[in-house]
């Protein structure tokens, strides 16, 4: 930035005792305020950090007794020398802590009313309050420093991109409601009564159209929008880093992108190695039980069916038998849990649908306890020693039922563990979780769907399979897996207008729904479209991770509440009834 403006000459993080004897001038807001009788001390904030401004009556004059007046929150302007701090008051914790302006002239810019919460780190106020004062709350330097990292993630992707012949390309916001996901946020047209925009919830059709208009290498940092439930990591807003490529197989785009992140990530101090370890989709959900896991700590599900298929304990064999699997957790440090802790463990696996919970534990002073240990025979206890490596201070969690279950509930209770035990995640786990189903089928709606979206391109050697056994058709897929966070998608897309239409009606479109929806798409798959597949990075989530926050809101400057308010400005709000008779609409 310029070292000269009207206000200052520096920040108020960069002084040092370089600049001892200067003539400075500072602007910024007062921090701290401390009378000392005989001197006043202001730490002067910005968003470079504090700096000390000393008010001695005997040098400052006026601005003395304006400094006796000013209080936290004033912008102030200061113009004074940099001095020495004198001996025994250097602060080792501020990089302006050796020295301090000692102030000659002050100009009060604006007062302020009391604060709401302190401005400072760390503070323990509620995120109501901080987001209905959320201009307040990005002066704390946390919030800015967040917000900082933000944009060097997002500068260093521009940059990594554009130097490999990507192309930025704005795609519309208002577009055309498609059933291809989460709920659409519908916007009214004036010009249209009765019809609506909708707001995109991601540049997935355009991406997909600019390849076939030739661009190749696309990428844009897009907002996107989603009607959904929220969570820390979910915003009904959110931004994504979407890129698009023609002419690529799925190894092109992955070796790409690992060139990219190791550049990116690189640039914020993060050291990826490459290339990233790529984990089969089945092998993730048998291992961790999730399709994003956390690989920093141990806890694997592993599969003991083996051992019990012939085993009097009716729970196990029962599962069994009904074409189920018996898996289990060897919590090495849950071995001295209370039976009461043990039970909290079970009322979780409950709630993420299990029935219930089985258990052994290997206490440190070598008891063995379990409710179950009655109906098992000494081979099957020795088996389970041995292939699960049980040692003293060991807590064995079983699971028995359908094997996609048995994954779900275990995974969630590995993850769990985690707090339960005090288990370190630290640093950083990258990588790929690669060919995903091309289909799931919901029980609820009773229809097979994406397991990521409709344009997925399935493997070749499973396209007969589509219309048959859909379930069983792989796909050209990978998810980015960050810290057990997914962050970042992609596939590879249908390029065929026939495929793509087979597919679709797969998905329960008839011939004329899937042109009502997607005819724009598969006229254009019918010009000659080109071979292409990408990937859209969660940028709000990817940030939050690396800024080692638990919640996204951290990392977006104004973002929304988990029920989708905005308590700073009030939004969701009403509308005139002028504004609603000019759309044609009535509230029911």
């Amino acid at each position: 930035m310029p070292k000269m403006f009207s206000m200052h000459t520096h920040t108020a993080g960069e002084l040092t005792s370089a600049n001892i004897g200067e003539e400075v001038k500072l602007s910024g807001w007062v921090a701290r305020r401390r009378d000392h009788g005989g001197l006043i001390f202001v730490d002067l904030r910005d968003r470079e950090g504090f700096t000390q401004c000393t008010f001695d009556p005997d040098h400052s004059g006026e601005a003395f007794k304006e400094a006796e007046r000013i209080r936290p929150e004033w912008p102030i302007l200061v113009s004074g020398k940099v001095r020495e701090r004198p001996e025994g008051t250097v602060n080792p914790n501020m990089p302006t802590g050796e020295v301090e302006v000692l102030v000659s002239a002050i100009e009060v810019l604006n007062t302020s009313l009391t604060p709401p919460f302190a401005i400072e780190d760390g503070i323990d106020t509620s995120e109501e309050t901080r987001l209905r004062y959320r201009y307040l709350d990005l002066r704390r330097p946390e919030l800015y420093k967040a917000l900082k990292l933000r944009n060097d993630f997002t500068h260093a992707m521009r940059n990594a991109l554009e130097a490999r012949g990507f192309l930025d390309v704005e795609t519309p916001i208002l577009t055309k409601s498609t059933p291809e996901g989460a709920r659409d946020f519908i916007v009214p047209s004036r010009n249209a009564i009765g019809s609506f925009y909708a707001l995109p919830q991601s540049p997935q059709l355009f991406k997909q159209l600019l390849m076939v208009a030739g661009v190749e290498r696309y990428y844009q940092i897009a907002r996107c929008f989603r009607d959904e439930d929220l969570r820390a990591d979910r915003q009904p807003e959110f931004t994504q880093v979407d890129i698009e490529m023609s002419f690529v197989d799925q190894e092109d785009i992955l070796n790409t992108m690992e060139d990219i992140f190791k550049e990116v990530f690189g640039k914020l101090g993060v050291e990826i190695q490459t290339p990233l370890r790529r984990m089969q989709y089945k092998a993730a959900m048998d291992t961790y039980g999730s399709d994003r896991p956390d690989t920093r700590f141990d806890l694997k599900l592993q599969d003991v069916s083996h051992i019990f298929k012939n085993s009097s304990f009716k729970v196990f064999s029962g599962a069994l038998s009904n074409g189920g699997v018996v898996k289990v957790i060897n919590a090495k440090g849950g071995g001295d849990l209370s039976r009461g802790e043990i039970d909290k463990l079970g009322s979780f696996a409950m709630e993420q649908g299990a029935k219930g919970m089985a258990w052994i534990q290997y206490t440190t002073v070598g008891e063995v306890k379990s409710a179950i240990k009655k109906f098992l025979t000494q081979d099957e206890l020795d088996a389970l020693q041995s292939e699960l490596n049980v040692e003293p201070g060991d807590l064995l969690l079983f699971g028995a039922d359908d094997r996609d279950l048995v994954n779900s509930v275990l995974g969630a209770l590995r993850l769990h563990l985690v707090d339960v035990l005090g288990i370190k995640r630290e640093g950083h786990d990258f990588l790929w979780v690669v060919n995903f189903p091309m289909f799931r089928y919901d029980e609820e709606e009773k229809r097979y769907t994406a397991e990521h979206h409709p344009f997925t391109l399935p493997l070749k050697e499973d396209l007969d399979k589509i219309e048959s056994d859909p379930l069983s058709v792989g796909s050209y897929t990978y998810d980015f897996v960050m810290d057990g966070f997914e962050a970042g998608g992609g596939t590879l897309r249908i390029h065929e207008s026939d495929l793509q239409l087979r597919v679709l009606e797969r998905l329960g479109f008839t011939k004329e729904r899937a042109n009502e929806s997607f005819g724009f798409l598969l006229e254009a798959l019918k010009y000659g479209a080109p071979p292409h597949g990408g990937i859209a990075l969660g940028l709000d989530r990817v940030c939050m991770l690396l800024n080692g926050s638990d919640s996204i809101r951290d990392v977006i400057a104004f973002p929304k509440t988990s029920s989708g308010a905005d308590p700073m400005s009030g939004a969701p709000d009403e509308v005139s009834s002028r504004q609603l008779k000019e759309l044609g609409l009535s509230i029911r």
